[in-house]
């Protein structure tokens, strides 16, 4: 007689005899668990920020730095805070009066106004132009690099030529050629539109080479294996951890387009009275040197103290995001 189909022909432990049920079936496999690689990518970004922020609690440059120009953004937003005194008040009898002068802290300027409230007044121009002009160049370069080293081709190249045509001219003389074609009144907003028409094109090389590395990344091919499309991959998975050296040097060239803006108002093609900047107070110092020192002194330790603290504070985020420097 043959052997019942569901019996095998081993035996177990006990040497009893094993059914086919009982044994395992070769055929059936486990399956891998598996998870969602995406998140490596979030994962890494927050890993990254957050191990930056815990350095730069413990950095004293950046403390040092932040309270400075917190300091002075206060100034610039209220600086009512700071003094009562109309900085257009002003009164010929006190021309040139030495500080002290009337209870005048930093003196009088040439019209006799009080150069302690200019001072203040005037940082709200240094601080509004460097933001207007790095957050706008911050949205051009963001947007055409991340495009350009995203996509690449023939948008690509067609950015770094018109990149390569703007480097030919420096900030200043680019600047000094475009105010010059302002035939009307040059303020705060034409100023500003000069320095950021020379101002944002390293922001987007450096986007577009992050981008280009960071794009090659596993957990963006994952999430473009899952579905996710191009925006989705771009603003949630590439730009957060391509932007760390765009931020770096944006906190850097906030202070050198507040000495841009400076010096084009010390040439006499920037801003133009009655506007008040630091720019205008070294310009119309420069005659004075000799006899009222203080009048070319105090705007440009205002001045030299805000530039220092930008280049501060993006010197101490360089070295929290970047790992090789801790």
């Amino acid at each position: 007689m043959s052997s019942p189909p569901n019996v095998s022909s081993g035996q177990g432990q006990d040497g009893s005899l094993l059914r086919s049920s009982d044994a395992p079936d070769p055929t059936q496999s486990r399956l891998p668990v598996t998870t969602d690689d995406t998140s490596t990518g979030g994962d890494r970004q927050a890993s990254l920020w957050s191990d930056a922020w815990r350095q730069l609690r413990r950095n004293p440059i950046f403390i040092v730095a932040s309270m400075l120009l917190l300091v002075l953004a206060v100034m610039a937003a209220f600086p009512q805070l700071f003094t009562n005194t109309d900085p257009r008040s002003c009164d010929l009898a006190n021309s040139r009066g030495g500080p002290g002068t009337n209870g005048a802290w930093f003196g009088y300027d040439l019209q006799g106004c009080d150069y302690y409230a200019n001072v203040i007044y005037g940082a709200r121009v240094s601080m509004t132009i460097g933001v207007f002009v790095v957050g706008s160049s911050l949205f051009i370069g963001v947007v055409l690099g991340a495009l350009a080293g995203f996509y690449g081709g023939w948008f690509d190249s067609l950015m770094s030529r018109i990149t390569d045509i703007f480097f030919g001219l420096p900030l200043i003389l680019g600047a000094i050629l475009l105010l010059n074609a302002f035939t009307g009144e040059r303020g705060t907003f034409q100023v500003g539109l000069a320095l950021i028409a020379f101002g944002w094109m390293t922001i987007l090389r450096l986007l577009r080479s992050s981008v280009i590395s960071v794009k090659a990344a596993d957990y963006v091919q994952a999430a473009r294996a899952l579905g996710a499309n191009d925006w989705r991959i771009i603003t949630t998975h590439i730009l957060p951890n391509a932007i760390a050296p765009v931020l770096v040097y944006a906190t850097i060239l906030i202070g050198g387009v507040i000495a841009a803006e400076a010096t084009l108002s010390f040439l006499g093609i920037g801003l133009q009275l009655p506007a008040i900047s630091w720019g205008l107070q070294i310009n119309g110092a420069r005659n004075f040197v000799r006899t009222s020192p203080y009048l070319l002194l105090i705007p440009s330790a205002f001045l030299s103290a805000t530039v220092l603290c930008f280049i501060m504070l993006g010197d101490a985020l360089r070295d929290a995001l970047d790992p090789k420097l801790r």
